[in-house]
């Protein structure tokens, strides 16, 4: 009786040892429905770019190459210190790194990535921005960010020889009025506002039109800034084609960090497609940003983007009526309050911290979140707790690492003109 207590005691313990250490993680074979989930994450399923009707130059490398040269000029700040590559650093996968955006002061939101983003509907956090080129106007006029205003974007632009040179070429020639007028804008300080008040309605518009096309510049550039196959994509794409796993390119941890991320783990229900997001907006229960209030999220944003002057229906837009779908049927529900966008995990590993305000400064404290799925202090957490063991949360931490890949973007664009 002894003898059969030890081996049932002894098979316990291997038992667990197995289920906490895996020998080998990762199925040994994937099922047919599981190999065409996983097609659908490989980059070789990514469409072409969607056009912009929005933006007519969102193609022309012109003016790509004018909207690259304005993205690394610190003379688009109030004091001259501040460019878009500040919190967009190429190294960095075009984040910073820091926990919240610093340009003239510290922002309120973590910067994320503009790797793939022109593939995106909506931007910023909240969505509160339906274009590439309507979001890059903001920053200029923000004053913890850029901290400059449109008419001295606009009288930069018409005083640098090559800027104007430039600009002519897109956009055709730049109003006299730029040789005039001291800074002003419709937004920040009090003196500004009194300054554009001083304009005419016309001379309003043109400052407003030079500004607008900056941004469409700097967005046609963005649009270059695509990422580049990985492990996963190679993986993904041997074994559609063979139908048998192989460790060639992924390990066995990362195998089953795969299999965990389409099956129980369920991130698939939001990183989803080959780039890895759905592009929509999720409440998750993350914690309130230090020091600030909860924030309602795309709630607020999509009603921001609706009276935006730059969104696709506005007067600057290059679109059709017809072709702002997107804004035209996007959703405002309450069920949006607190819900912020879902971010690419393409290059995951090299953008942390992680979340709107970078709350989770590493991916197993985003794994343990959420494991966990904790109570949203705003409305209610769509996600439900897991209950992974914590090897199966290594796993998944692992997988993220096959994610990482140099970006399939020329050498040129990742660097000052």
């Amino acid at each position: 009786m002894k003898k059969i207590a030890l081996i049932f005691f002894a098979s316990g313990i291997i038992a667990y040892a197995l289920q906490e250490f895996p020998i080998l993680g990762g199925p040994q074979t994937w099922s047919l429905s599981q190999i065409n989930l996983l097609k659908s994450l490989s980059l070789s399923t990514l469409p072409e770019l969607p056009l912009d009707p929005s933006n007519q130059v969102a193609e022309d490398d012109n003016a790509a190459e004018f909207g690259h040269a304005l993205f690394f000029d610190v003379r688009l700040s109030g004091n001259n210190n501040v460019a878009c590559a500040t919190c967009h650093q190429p190294e960095k996968m075009f984040t910073d790194g820091l926990t919240l955006a610093i340009g003239s002061t510290i922002g309120t939101r973590h910067t994320p990535s503009l790797v793939g983003v022109a593939h995106s509907p909506w931007l910023y956090w909240d969505g509160r921005k339906d274009s590439q080129w309507a979001q890059a106007l903001s920053p200029l006029e923000a004053s913890h960010e850029h901290n400059t205003n449109r008419f001295d974007v606009a009288r930069l632009i018409s005083n640098d020889e090559y800027y104007a040179e430039k600009y002519t070429s897109i956009f055709g020639s730049l109003p006299k009025i730029l040789k005039k007028t001291n800074g002003t804008a419709p937004l920040e300080n009090t003196e500004s506002k009194i300054a554009w008040k001083n304009l005419n309605k016309n001379q309003q518009i043109q400052v407003t039109t030079v500004f607008v096309n900056v941004g469409k510049a700097l967005a046609a550039y963005q649009r270059k800034l695509l990422p580049g196959r990985s492990r996963i994509d190679d993986y993904i794409d041997q074994l559609a084609q063979t139908g048998t796993p192989t460790e060639e390119y992924l390990s066995s941890e990362e195998i089953a960090g795969l299999a965990l991320f389409i099956g129980k783990a369920q991130c698939i229900t939001c990183h989803n497609g080959p780039l890895l997001t759905n592009h929509e907006f999720h409440n998750t229960g993350v914690l309130t940003i230090s020091g600030q209030l909860p924030s309602m999220g795309r709630y607020d944003g999509i009603r921001l983007a609706r009276v935006d002057p730059f969104n696709c229906l506005g007067g600057f837009s290059d679109a059709d009526d017809e072709e702002c779908v997107e804004l035209s049927f996007a959703r405002d529900t309450n069920d949006l309050v607190g819900a912020q966008k879902t971010p690419t995990l393409r290059n995951i590993k090299e953008t942390a911290p992680y979340m709107h305000g970078g709350q989770l400064k590493n991916l197993l404290e985003v794994m343990d979140h959420y494991n966990r799925a904790p109570v949203s202090l705003l409305s209610h957490n769509e996600s439900k707790p897991l209950d992974l063991r914590p090897f199966q949360l290594r796993q998944l931490e692992a997988l993220m690492s096959s994610f990482s890949a140099p970006l399939a973007t020329e050498e040129k664009w990742l660097n000052p003109p």
